[in-house]
């Protein structure tokens, strides 16, 4: 009878056994064994134990021969680690397998074939621990072999997973942990193959990977195997899951240009290209999206409290090409923002010189700046020529390349996404990084220094030569709280789960104009009649853009996404919207525009704001915008989320537009919804009680009452000279707007630039009552920090 302390069964095994089978198999027996049965998809499977690697170790003589070749060596020298790698690899496949161990591991395929029904395909993983020391798992560090079939060749993948337990990468992981060799264990986890091959799979962190924001789920994937998406291979698919409310509240398209699948009739794989129909849409529907989302908040909360705090998890998950199953393949404690301590200095980085347009663009890695010269490197052996503080540009990277990422400016990859290998190494060694650029290593290639900024938003840009830029360092928590209400003026979704981390209590203006111009950037009118446009070239494009998505919902999703994102970073705090407030020039500018915009002498004071909802020529496309909000506060739950009408003149306009909202879902008091008025025009002033009698509170638009109120158009170079909000005549119309919503019940907040840009503005408007003061979020901390002194005096 072969001994059972060869092998245990998945069911046997929970995170107390890290030292027995490793990180890895002592998680997915945790999982098997208290997940599963709450609905979680984890195979069933077995794993061979320390004490099976000890006594491999025992047979002739295989322990002594390791310890003399991996002693007396410098790791860091690359040919001495290549060939004492190579001699330890060679010592363990040259030693077979003791019959026992052999048959233990035999006897165990026996028994989880009788589980599962049937003799299947069989993933064979590593899993890596060091004795005595449970909290060190050397994940990713020994090898995977798939696809393996019977008894035989299930005996050859364990040795060879074995061996790998040597790779040089591994031995030099070690050493730089300062591990010993021989100290570290390895068993090997056998489970059913999941043909992710015929179908997809992917990586699942619990948190924002970019701002590590814990509120949401990034679930990332492509079709095939996949090795393709952790290593950055592909660029694959990505969405964010809003765990509160479980909405989907971002995703980007991926380009998976290649999948990884098996080559016929072997255990070896092969890329090859993804036909053009997958390409085109995304790798999982939106319930599927939501299961593997809610699977990894259980196993979130799982893990949370086995650690006795707050633990966000790194998983990878598949899907059966056969059976259409979902399973989670991986779970383990995610190690850059969760070993982060909360910062106390708050960092901002912003270019301040001059540069041209970008070479090339990317998903921007974090928000830092860094520059250097160019070092293209197109495979391993070219590593040895990188140098400190040179920009690496590669097509992807993977983990040998580790050693040469750690000393660089900055990394540029081809290829991957926010979770490929590239990326989540710059993250731990805080390096900017570009992913996706497509033809990085061709367009830089023979360019001397770059700069890689990753500090304008989602798009990260690599601009020819050394552009200066600053840092900008202040101590988040020397802000107090303040009687006057410190809220944040954002317009990027992407980037609002790192602006939520600055001190603040919500969200004073996010505008729509800004996501329909980045995130749809087709005017809504011509979504509303494609494809009987004008333009053939105007079609053509709507067409390319939407794909098989009908025109409405592609307005309605992307909108409904961008302000959810928004809403979700500040939860449950307010975030107040402001629908679409173009000028005419502007929504020009969208493909289609021209067809349904007036040319205007002056847009600053034609057809915009309130004016356009009631009217025919835009009706039906703020029938689109309030279908999207309608979807924010329903569907995806985000009731926080309030909105604001821009640019109202009369009373009567007023009415019509909360008609309008109302005929279309948003009706004021349901289900808490506010619907607040801009205070940027005289009238809006002088008539501010009235006014107030529609609405439920006022944001001054400083930039807008100032024009309004000197009399000058603020796109005139001529007489922007003369824009001032601090002249007395817009104070004033401010301090009566102020007194009058005081007297009225109802709250005032501001906007505008002008607290931004002056301090001493900000600060007289404290002094004058206003409740809600809305910020840029670079000037946030410096903005409270003289209110609060204010307040003090």
């Amino acid at each position: 009878m072969s001994d059972p302390c060869f092998t245990l069964d998945f069911e046997a095994i929970s995170m107390a056994d890290v030292a027995r089978v490793g990180g890895k198999n002592a998680s997915l027996g945790e999982m098997f064994r208290a997940l599963k049965p709450r609905g979680v998809g984890v195979l069933d499977g077995f794993a061979t134990t320390s004490t099976a690697w000890r006594r491999f170790l025992e047979e002739h003589g295989l322990e002594r021969r390791l310890q003399s070749i991996l002693s007396g060596f410098d790791p860091e020298n690359v040919g001495q680690l290549a060939a004492r790698g190579h001699a330890a690899r060679a010592a363990v496949l040259e030693t077979p397998l003791p019959p026992e161990l052999a048959g233990a591991i035999v006897e165990a395929q026996r028994r989880l074939a009788s589980r599962f029904g049937r003799d299947a395909e069989l993933a064979v993983r590593s899993s890596a621990t060091a004795e005595d020391l449970p909290e060190a798992s050397f994940a990713g560090a020994a090898e995977t072999f798939l696809n393996v079939r019977g008894s035989g060749e299930l005996i050859r993948a364990v040795h060879q997973c074995f061996a790998s337990l040597y790779t040089d990468r591994a031995i030099s992981y070690r050493a730089r942990l300062g591990f010993p060799q021989l100290k570290v264990a390895l068993s090997v986890g056998v489970m059913p193959m999941v043909r992710s091959d015929l179908a997809s799979s992917g990586v699942i962190f619990t948190l924002d990977t970019e701002s590590g924001f814990r509120d949401v789920v990034t679930i990332t994937g492509a079709y095939g195997l996949g090795e393709f998406v952790v290593q950055g291979v592909v660029t694959p698919d990505e969405w964010l899951m809003f765990k509160p409310t479980e909405a989907i509240v971002g995703r980007r398209l991926g380009s998976k240009q290649v999948r990884l699948v098996y080559a016929q009739g072997t255990r070896s794989t092969r890329g090859e290209a993804t036909p053009e129909d997958l390409r085109r849409g995304f790798c999982l529907s939106d319930p599927e999206v939501r299961t593997l989302g809610d699977w990894a908040c259980i196993v979130e909360e799982h893990y949370s409290a086995l650690a006795g705090k707050h633990q966000p998890m790194d998983l990878e998950w598949a899907k059966d090409g056969i059976s259409g199953e979902l399973f989670i393949l991986q779970a383990r404690p995610e190690t850059v923002h969760s070993r982060k301590q909360p910062q106390a200095v708050a960092r901002s980085y912003r270019l301040t010189g001059a540069h041209g347009a970008a070479i090339v663009t990317g998903q921007a890695v974090g928000e830092r700046i860094g520059s250097g010269p160019v070092r293209v490197v197109r495979d391993l052996g070219g590593l040895g020529s990188v140098q400190p503080n040179d920009v690496l540009v590669a097509v992807n990277t993977d983990p040998d390349w580790e050693p040469a990422m750690r000393k660089v400016a900055a990394i540029v990859t081809d290829q991957g996404g926010r979770t490929a290998h590239a990326a989540i190494v710059s993250r731990e060694f805080g390096i900017p990084c570009v992913v996706g650029t497509g033809d990085g290593t061709r367009l830089l290639s023979g360019v001397g220094d770059v700069t890689v900024c990753c500090a304008e938003g989602s798009e990260g840009r690599v601009y020819e030569g050394r552009v200066a830029f600053s840092v900008d360092e202040l101590d988040a928590r020397s802000v107090p709280e303040t009687q006057t209400r410190i809220q944040l003026t954002v317009g990027d979704p992407s980037r609002a789960f790192r602006f939520a981390a600055i001190p603040n209590q919500g969200v004073g203006l996010a505008r729509i104009e800004f996501i329909i111009n980045n995130h749809v950037g087709i005017h809504p009118m011509a979504l509303v009649r494609y494809p009987a446009l004008a333009d053939p070239k105007d079609v053509r494009t709507i067409a390319e853009r939407i794909g098989d998505e009908d025109p409405r919902e592609f307005f309605v999703r992307r909108l409904s996404e961008g302000v959810a994102r928004i809403g979700a970073a500040f939860y449950p705090k307010p975030v107040l919207v402001r629908t679409s407030d173009f000028k005419t020039n502007e929504y020009a500018q969208l493909t289609g525009g021209r067809e349904f915009e007036p040319v205007e002498e002056n847009p600053m004071i034609g057809f915009r704001g309130a004016s356009r909802y009631y009217h025919p020529a835009y009706a039906d496309g703020f029938a689109l915008e309030c279908a999207a909000l309608r979807r924010v506060r329903g569907e995806m739950g985000l009731t926080n989320v309030q909105v604001m009408i821009p640019f109202c003149r009369t009373l009567e306009e007023g009415r019509k537009v909360l008609h309008s909202m109302a005929a279309h879902g948003l009706t004021r008091g349901d289900n808490g919804l506010e619907i607040w008025m801009m205070c940027e025009i005289p009238s809006n002033v002088v008539l501010a009680g009235e006014f107030l009698r529609l609405f439920d509170g006022y944001s001054i638009g400083s930039n807008d009452l100032t024009q309004l109120t000197l009399g000058l158009d603020r796109d005139s170079a001529i007489v922007a000279p003369l824009f001032d909000e601090n002249n007395p005549a817009v104070r004033a119309f401010i301090d009566q707007a102020i007194q009058s919503a005081h007297r009225a019940g109802k709250p005032i907040g501001i906007c505008g630039q002008a607290p931004s840009d002056f301090p001493e503005f900000a600060e007289w408007l404290v002094e004058r009552g206003i409740d809600s003061i809305s910020l840029n979020p670079d000037t946030a901390v410096q903005t409270a920090l003289r209110i609060a002194a204010l307040a003090r005096r």
